[in-house]
């Protein structure tokens, strides 16, 4: 979904919310304080998305700052493009190790829509990377992630 589908969606349900509370107030309540109760409650989930997000993001970093010994490796790192499989954003990562010997490398995959705001941060470790032989691996979103999602290497280390 683009931001201006989410946004329309948001509007409609705001509306549809809106429009019942005004309808009907059991409760004794006025229309306007029931309307006031439907936006906060709208407003609360869509700030919850965003928290989603910020939590993957940190417990991503959490996982990377206990790979001990590792060494920046970004650019041995590759996403590809995402596909939707049992209802999660999918990419597969090649991991093409320049070194002389065989590595383990932990790459955060980042999730992204169109105007660049995180949608979910993963982490996938890749061991055994023998040297000059790319690897694939499948970063794999912590929840359903719609409409158009790229994928990016957010951090990789080796060790």
């Amino acid at each position: 979904m683009t931001r201006r589908s989410v946004r329309g969606a948001w509007a409609v349900l705001l509306t549809a919310v809106v429009a019942s509370a005004a309808a009907c107030t059991d409760d004794g309540g006025s229309p306007a304080g029931t309307v006031s109760k439907a936006a906060s409650a709208v407003a609360s989930a869509a700030s919850r998305g965003g928290d989603v997000a910020a939590s993957a993001s940190a417990a991503a970093q959490e996982k990377l700052q206990n790979f001990k010994n590792g060494v920046n490796a970004g650019k041995d790192v590759k996403a590809g493009p995402v596909t939707e499989q049992g209802g999660r954003a999918t990419t597969k990562i090649t991991v093409t190790n320049g070194t002389e010997s065989a590595k383990s490398y932990i790459v955060q995959i980042n999730f992204r829509d169109p105007g660049g705001n995180l949608l979910d941060s993963t982490v996938v470790t890749v061991d055994d990377v023998r040297p000059g032989t790319p690897k694939d691996a499948t970063a794999r979103s912590n929840r359903t992630l719609a409409g158009d999602v790229t994928a990016e290497v957010g951090r990789a280390l080796r060790h």
